[in-house]
């Protein structure tokens, strides 16, 4: 059996691919108020800014490729049992091929009925207001906007504590429930933590650090995995 490989993935690693990270500084994304647009409270008082505003994050997404660190994830399944979570919406794992992809936040590539979270639908058109789900509600993005529960997190966990390596990637560890998938890891099990500003991780055990972007961090990864 091949080693259990667990990878969190944050907005770091879609950074390289022209994606911007949803957390900046000033608390916007693309300009806007994250709450006004990612939270039921602003759906609830524009439904139409919030359709708006994920139709264009959807075409970013299929405009952009995947880059060096989402294929090397995908090339490492030949040696790994390779476990991807992910705090992204995008599809970058899945399209440079990578075969188990948990995402925690939902897909942008999906959407679903205000009346139930969990059937789902592909859509490759804009959603408008009008357009209705077969129950009859409004068809809203699968994503899971700030206030509304993370149902994938305790299957994350789950995962987290198969693995025989676990590793962070392009992630703040600052978003929870998210972050805290790292206390599900065992001990004794080697964690590896990549990005270009190192969170604050040095209370876990069984560390190693590499300060430098996903891409480059992960061709270390991988020379660093075949020399174990």
């Amino acid at each position: 059996m091949k080693p259990v490989l667990v990878v969190l993935t944050g907005a770091g690693i879609s950074a390289e691919s022209g994606l911007r990270t949803f957390r900046d500084s000033d608390g916007l994304w693309e300009g806007y108020d994250i709450y006004e647009v990612a939270s039921p409270i602003g759906w609830n008082k524009n439904p139409q800014l919030v359709l708006d505003f994920y139709n264009m994050r959807r075409k970013d997404v299929c405009n952009a490729e995947p880059n060096a660190a989402h294929f090397g994830l995908a090339k490492l399944e030949e040696k790994f049992d390779v476990r991807i979570i992910t705090q992204n919406i995008d599809d970058l794992h899945e399209r440079a091929g990578s075969t188990s992809v948990l995402h925690l936040h939902g897909e942008i590539c999906k959407m679903r009925s205000i009346h139930d979270e969990e059937t789902v639908f592909p859509y490759t058109d804009d959603i408008k207001l009008g357009d209705l789900a077969p129950d009859g509600g409004q068809y809203r993005p699968h994503i899971v906007w700030f206030g509304e529960a993370v149902p994938m997190i305790e299957i994350a966990a789950q995962v987290v504590a198969t693995a025989d390596v676990f590793v962070v990637i392009g992630t703040s560890l600052n978003v929870y429930p998210a972050a805290g998938l790292v206390d599900f890891v065992g001990d004794q099990t080697p964690k590896i933590v990549i990005d270009k500003r190192i969170p604050e991780v040095s209370h876990l055990p069984n560390l190693h650090t590499i300060e430098k972007p996903a891409t480059e961090g992960v061709e270390e990864l991988i020379k660093l995995l075949n020399e174990q």
